[in-house]
């Protein structure tokens, strides 16, 4: 099985069923399987603070969602995050490819790399790097529940060797 096929099967099995894209270039193929699936709403966005907020209504609709994004767009969403997520306690699935790590060829993704878990700490979001595509398919699929347990977003850092792990 493909690597985004892990990512996606996961996503089917927490019975996320509302997704908001940002494009990136890792992403491409899963945001594919996602466009072309009838039982999950997919809505692409250019900006992830525009998801985020997108992300609370639905849910506040009685959808199970999550967002997909480049970890560089972490930034754009704190505010969203903290005023919005963690204060009327909503869950949220953030799977994030997590560029600026191990293997990055653009020096400019670097410092956000390094910053992401450092961001992610600072806002009290319980985090999940796999190592391997199994393993993202068990982190994945109990991913809602975990997030809706804990009334706050959680993410899943898809770093650069993940999308070449077997």
């Amino acid at each position: 099985m493909e690597n985004s096929s892990y990512v996606y099967e996961g996503i089917k099995k927490a019975g996320i069923d509302f997704i908001v894209t940002v494009p990136c270039i890792n992403l491409a193929t899963l945001i594919n399987l996602i466009e072309n699936d009838d039982e999950i709403t997919h809505v692409p966005v250019t900006r992830e603070e525009e998801g985020i907020g997108i992300c609370a209504g639905a849910y506040l609709s009685g959808r199970k969602v999550a967002i997909l994004m480049q970890n560089s767009g972490l930034g754009n969403c704190v505010n969203g995050l903290t005023s919005l997520f963690e204060l009327y306690k909503i869950p949220l699935v953030m799977i994030m490819s997590h560029r600026g790590t191990k293997g990055e060829s653009i020096v400019g993704q670097v410092p956000m790399g390094k910053a992401t878990p450092k961001v992610l700490d600072s806002l009290n979001i319980e985090y999940f790097k796999p190592e391997s595509c199994d393993e993202s398919l068990d982190i994945i699929s109990n991913s809602w529940k975990k997030s809706l347990k804990n009334q706050l977003p959680i993410a899943i850092l898809l770093e650069i060797d993940f999308w070449t792990c077997k």
